[in-house]
């Protein structure tokens, strides 16, 4: 069976076996350091802090600047990288910079490769940049954990790379073959693979990962930033949060939202996200259909939020969408495909509807529903609160996250016997 995470209906033995593995964990193993690794942050700031309150950070690598809530004696930041992309950080183009970003991966690397690690236990890398903080666990033993923040490579390719050849054939995905080469040999290489969605663990298994190097850890939300809303707008408001692209899924969007106003003149759709360049041959088309904001930070983000009827996703391909854990802790009914990661904390019809992938009759359906039945999108807000942000903070996640890496410490190095950089013996 694959593993479950902490806040999935598990059995009640599960659950208690998984306690006195926690229990005997944190008595053999007192002093667990975590080295957080991405060339972009990403989601791991949120860790980095979580670890920060419990002594267990033993740093955090990345080219971006530097997180509140992080010791700068634990932050390490690429300086070289971060220089020589700067320049090209406000072009115009969006596809200009990604193609920069990545060509200047050597850099990065090559920063990673002169670094002194600090002591640690665990090295905990996103999918593509593990090879070079992987190598330097294997010298002292630490245990390599890939952070999959997409689907399996050869599914992530092959879901973008489809969508290209329908809606923009002259296109390529925009991530380079080398970088989901180097996102397979992490795969390959790690002791263990923390998948945020039931999507991205079915993907690895389907690609040939064994069942037992995957867990399962839907992200956290940020519930200081990310609150439920007061009251249901008076005319049928959507949101979708993410970059605009045929990966998102707005190509299908857009026509079932064109269906959704033709039954409903007054709804209106909100974008959050700017454009992918992948959607050139599309953004003529709809550009006026809908509102858009091409970027809003987090408070922002959560004001919209709280003002709107529902949230809605149509990915052909994610690992979890952040916006829809955060569109639940705003209390919002989803709308979403099971790409979107969404499954793993949405039930069809309790806290959303779960529509088919590339399916615009789904959609429109789904959002004329939750748009002309209000008591239902009521409950199904106040459901999606309950299961998306009580007891799933960053804070929650990380614990969940620290289990299983005690889990996979204590299966690789008998607790009588402990052998870690930085670990403790028994008293």
């Amino acid at each position: 069976m694959m593993q479950s995470t902490r806040i999935s209906d598990g059995s009640g033995q599960r659950r208690k076996v998984r306690a006195c593995v926690s229990l005997a964990f944190s008595v053999y193993w007192a002093a667990m350091q975590v080295l957080l690794v991405a060339r972009g942050a990403a989601h791991l700031p949120h860790i980095a802090r979580a670890l920060q309150t419990r002594d267990a950070l033993a740093g955090l690598w990345t080219s971006t600047k530097i997180p509140d809530g992080i010791p700068p004696n634990k932050f390490r930041r690429a300086w070289m990288f971060h220089l020589a992309m700067k320049p090209f950080y406000t072009l115009a183009s969006p596809r200009f910079p990604e193609r920069i970003y990545h060509a200047l991966l050597p850099l990065w690397l090559a920063w990673v490769r002169r670094q002194n690690p600090p002591p640690m236990d665990v090295v905990h890398a996103i999918m593509g940049y593990g090879a070079e903080p992987f190598a330097l666990a294997e010298k002292v033993g630490a245990l390599k954990v890939v952070d999959a923040s997409s689907s399996h490579p050869t599914s992530f390719f092959g879901f973008w790379q489809r969508e290209c050849d329908v809606f923009c054939p002259d296109t390529t995905v925009g991530i380079p073959r080398s970088m989901f080469a180097r996102a397979n040999r992490d795969l390959e290489r790690a002791d263990l693979i923390a998948c945020p969605s039931r999507f991205v663990m079915e993907s690895m298994v389907y690609n040939g990962i064994p069942e037992s190097k995957c867990i399962l850890n839907p992200y956290g939300v940020d519930t200081s930033v990310f609150t439920p809303r007061t009251t249901l707008p008076p005319t049928p408001r959507f949101i979708c949060v993410g970059a605009i692209g045929l990966r998102k899924g707005h190509q299908y969007l857009f026509r079932a939202f064109e269906k959704v106003r033709r039954a409903l003149p007054e709804a209106e759709l909100i974008c959050a996200g700017d454009y992918h360049s992948d959607f050139k041959m599309e953004k003529a088309r709809w550009k006026e259909t809908f509102t858009h904001h091409p970027f809003l930070a987090p408070r922002e983000l959560s004001t919209e939020l709280q003002k709107c009827s529902a949230f809605v996703l149509a990915s052909n391909e994610e690992g979890f969408a952040r916006a829809i854990i955060e569109a639940m802790g705003s209390g919002l009914p989803i709308i979403a495909t099971h790409e979107s990661g969404a499954t793993t904390l949405v039930e069809h019809s309790v806290q959303g509807l779960i529509v088919g992938s590339r399916n615009v009759e789904q959609l429109a359906a789904a959002m004329l529903r939750l748009a002309n039945e209000r008591g239902l999108n009521e409950r199904m807000g106040k459901a999606a609160y309950a299961r998306g942000a009580q007891n799933n903070s960053w804070n929650d996640y990380t614990q969940r996250l620290l289990e299983f890496y005690g889990e996979a410490i204590t299966r690789a190095r008998p607790l009588k016997a402990p052998t870690a950089s930085r670990m403790t013996s028994p008293a």
